[in-house]
């Protein structure tokens, strides 16, 4: 079935605001309406000093010339008022609603994003999304803001001088409107001609940007290998590349306003001389043959910007289709809504014959069945590949088995809103990410209302606490984008101790002391110690020291478990675990 188009898809969403609409576009047409009245006013008046007792206010009963100025005064200063005041209220209503839509459809998508599965996200990059997100719907802002009005006013501007032209001289006014098609025409190929040379300023506009974004990210890189000088030189292409680009674009777009001005001063000749021709002949007063001149330039002048503003309605559909696209792309997690309050939960987890394969890729489990039970320490270890990180991400649900089922106290986690089955798990990842913002921010991201003593206290556990309170600013000091200022080490106790503050009944630790060195890894495992107490920890481990005292050790090789025990059962017998712990503790040599 043809999906609608985006107008009407647009429409459709933005359907709550439809009175807004309906009023911001009565607003636009009266304020163009009286926009154009002026000039009709101005007719009169010449009307009434050039026809005296024949004029058009005389035959309405009103002889006095000065009676009839100071009427058309009043009129005048009421129709200023009036189309000042629509000119405001259409402003407010436009912009009011621009950022109204672009502000909901912003967290729409956004909260849709977050629903959706990690596959998605393979698929798409994050510059993508944020290009989505943020510049496709400042397309529509834009449009909304000055866009709209302008179609309704060029469309008002046609039909109401239209009609006054047809009402006054109908000769004049099929002379005056011929040049419209030609306007409307150079108009169009003009975009025609300078689109192509825009895209080309926009696709050097994005290659200087990539070029600066990414000298910028790999600073570092830059210095220690002294190669500032060819990075400038690089850069100085670019920008010669976007200037030159800039340039051929502004030789075509200045010559548009001149060329379509010789239409329009096409059509004010006519007007002029043929319209002139009938006033000197008494067809038509002077009063309307003054109005006919100063709306001639009225009717044309408007329709210059016309293709410019087609042009930002096409863009600003186009990003919203990219939008509703991205809203409408549907959540493949689906569950039934099964409560799970976090105090209820006691943390016995089971795999049944579960597989499971990336998109396009070779199965990364295969039938893996296993056990852990509530409040024991389970690890896995094997080589890069072997499936221990994805057996993590299938109990998070950042995907669903392909095959068999992984339960949480003997129900299926499918059932469960994946936000209640993230609440009762604490999570630790080799690829730690902190957020732009304080060391306590970061500590008390999982459960902000937490106060500054239990932050201090999850620091304490994860031996962060020594070095926050060395920090210019303690607890208080940023850490920049990604945690930059930290080093890894410092960075990897942070999240553990935002993990502990959560105080889930379920932990998991994903190479949690992969950055850190051996003095501060022996430390963290002291506290290691006491955070796994009374509650289910799963542990992700190549260095094979930080997992001795789990209850169940699982090893695993190209996505199935081949062996499983105690550390003291596996290094003792004959085994890939028992190989590993003696390369790693040097009684063979690797």
């Amino acid at each position: 079935m043809k999906r609608p188009s985006p107008l009407r898809r647009l429409l459709s969403y933005a359907s709550p605001h439809r009175r807004t609409v309906y009023l911001a576009s009565l607003f636009s047409f009266l304020n163009k309406l009286f926009d154009i009245a002026p000039e009709i006013l101005i007719g009169m008046a010449v009307d009434v000093v050039a026809s005296g007792s024949e004029s058009f206010l005389s035959r309405l009963g009103l002889p006095d010339r000065t009676d009839q100025l100071l009427l058309l005064a009043a009129a005048t200063l009421i129709i200023w008022v009036l189309e000042s005041t629509f000119e405001y209220l259409y402003e407010v209503r436009w912009r009011g609603l621009a950022q109204t839509v672009q502000h909901e459809l912003r967290l729409d998508a956004y909260g849709h994003v977050q629903q959706l599965d990690m596959a998605f996200f393979e698929d798409r990059s994050t510059g993508g999304l944020t290009a989505t997100l943020n510049d496709d719907i400042n397309q529509l802002e834009r449009f909304l803001n000055g866009g709209a009005n302008m179609l309704i006013q060029v469309l008002s501007t046609v039909v109401l001088v239209g009609a006054v032209f047809f009402y006054l001289a109908p000769k004049v006014a099929v002379l005056a409107m011929l040049p419209i098609p030609f306007i409307l025409a150079g108009a169009f190929f003009y975009q025609f001609r300078v689109e192509p040379l825009y895209a080309g300023v926009r696709e050097q506009a994005a290659e200087i940007a990539g070029r600066l974004s990414n000298n910028l990210s790999g600073i570092v890189t830059i210095k220690s290998f002294t190669a500032e000088e060819r990075e400038l030189k690089a850069i100085e292409r670019e920008s010669l590349a976007y200037t030159e680009a800039n340039t051929k674009a502004i030789k075509v777009s200045a010559a548009f306003i001149p060329i379509i001005r010789m239409a329009i001063l096409a059509g004010f000749l006519a007007t002029l001389i043929v319209g002139g021709k009938m006033a000197l002949a008494g067809a038509i007063t002077v009063g309307s043959f003054s109005v006919l001149v100063f709306l001639t330039q009225r009717l044309l002048w408007p329709l210059t910007g016309l293709a410019e503003t087609v042009d930002l309605y096409q863009r600003a559909m186009a990003s919203t289709a990219r939008v509703l696209d991205l809203l409408e792309t549907p959540i493949t997690l689906q569950h039934e809504g099964k409560p799970l309050p976090r105090a209820s939960v006691k943390g016995e987890i089971r795999f049944e014959g579960v597989g499971f394969s990336y998109p396009g890729r070779a199965p990364a489990l295969t039938g893996v069945t296993l056990t852990i039970p509530a409040g024991t320490t389970a690890a896995f270890v094997g080589a890069t590949g072997s499936g221990k990180t994805t057996l993590t991400k299938l109990l998070l649900r950042f995907y669903d088995p392909g095959e068999g089922r992984i339960t949480l106290d003997g129900q299926d986690i499918r059932g469960f809103d994946p936000r209640e089955l993230r609440k009762a798990i604490g999570f630790v990842s080799q690829d730690t990410f902190l957020f732009h913002g304080t060391a306590k921010e970061n500590i008390a991201y999982g459960d902000p209302e937490k106060g500054a003593e239990a932050v201090e206290a999850a620091a304490k556990a994860a031996e962060a606490h020594e070095f926050l309170k060395e920090l210019p600013q303690g607890y208080d000091t940023v850490v920049g984008e990604r945690g930059q200022k930290l080093s890894g080490g410092q960075r990897q106790r942070l999240a553990i101790a935002r993990a502990v503050l959560k105080d889930p009944p379920v932990l998991i630790l994903d190479e949690a002391t992969s950055a850190v060195d051996n003095e501060t890894e022996a430390a963290i495992q002291k506290s290691l110690d006491r955070i796994v107490v009374g509650r289910t920890t799963v542990m992700v481990a190549h260095r094979l020291s930080t997992i001795v005292k789990a209850h169940r050790i699982f090893v695993l090789a190209e996505g199935r478990i081949v062996d499983q025990g105690t550390h003291a059962e596996l290094s003792a017998r004959p085994g890939p675990y028992a190989d590993l712990w003696r390369v790693q503790t040097g009684l063979v040599a690797a």
